[in-house]
């Protein structure tokens, strides 16, 4: 389960640096409905990427189908969730906001996933 610490890694690192992006970068070049889209989505990310340290950290002592399934499934949900959010704030695309949902599923069902796989095996 190391792949989930380094992609937490990963993701905690482009967080920061979204988080700062969005506040230095976009200020005056997008609204600020836009900025507050921005903000949720790199609130998500960070949020989902302390899910898959944890993912990683429980994945060194037990190995299970399940605790990979949740970590996989954060990562989705970054990708889907916080992504399409990144992309429709910065474009106003509206088709990037519709998909918004599935990210969020994705982690509904990853943290449902991670709440069994503790309850079985800690």
């Amino acid at each position: 389960m190391k792949i989930f610490l380094i992609l937490g890694a990963i993701n905690g690192f482009l967080a920061v640096a979204l988080g700062a992006f969005g506040t230095h970068g976009l200020e005056g070049k997008v609204s600020e409905k836009a900025l507050g889209t921005w903000d949720t989505a790199v609130t998500y990310q960070m949020f989902h990427t302390v899910a898959l340290l944890v993912t990683g950290l429980i994945g060194l002592k037990f190995q299970s189908g399940s605790l990979a399934a949740a970590g996989w499934l954060f990562l989705i949900g970054i990708i889907i969730f916080s992504g399409s959010l990144y992309i429709y704030s910065t474009t106003s695309i509206k088709t990037f906001a519709m998909i918004t949902p599935i990210g969020g599923l994705a982690f509904l069902i990853g943290w449902i996933i991670l709440g069994y796989t503790v309850m079985k095996f800690l």
